[in-house]
């Protein structure tokens, strides 16, 4: 009888070394483009770009730009099912930044005397 892929690997190496590869794949997991989170979502543009009220030409140009509006990125990710979160990371730690989300801007909102860490 064949054994899995999974089965080989784990007879093959060390806990250490699988350890090693699963952060590594999560690494890389968290580096995609636009347009692989799209693939793997299972959307074409032409569906992403309905959901968008846009051409599938502009969603394609949207996905190979280096730079565009936060708001922009916001909408193209929830159109694909996900949030959008912005973080700054600091020496001190890491930030979630919410002045861009619909809700922000409260009134009466008391900022922090000091930095409040993710």
């Amino acid at each position: 009888m064949a054994k899995s892929f999974d089965e080989l690997v784990n007879r093959t190496t060390s806990k250490r070394t699988r350890e090693r590869a699963a952060m590594r794949t999560k690494e890389l997991l968290g580096e995609l483009l636009l347009s692989e989170i799209r693939k793997l979502a299972g959307k074409s543009q032409r569906e992403v770009a309905a959901a968008l009220g846009i051409k599938q030409p502009s969603l394609s140009k949207l996905e190979s730009q280096s730079d565009m509006q936060i708001s922009t990125l916001r909408r193209i990710v929830a159109a694909l099912g996900g949030e959008l979160d912005v973080i700054a990371r600091f020496p001190k730690g890491i930030v979630r930044i919410d002045q861009f989300e619909e809700r922000a801007h409260h009134p009466g909102r008391i900022a922090p005397a000091e930095l409040h860490l993710v």
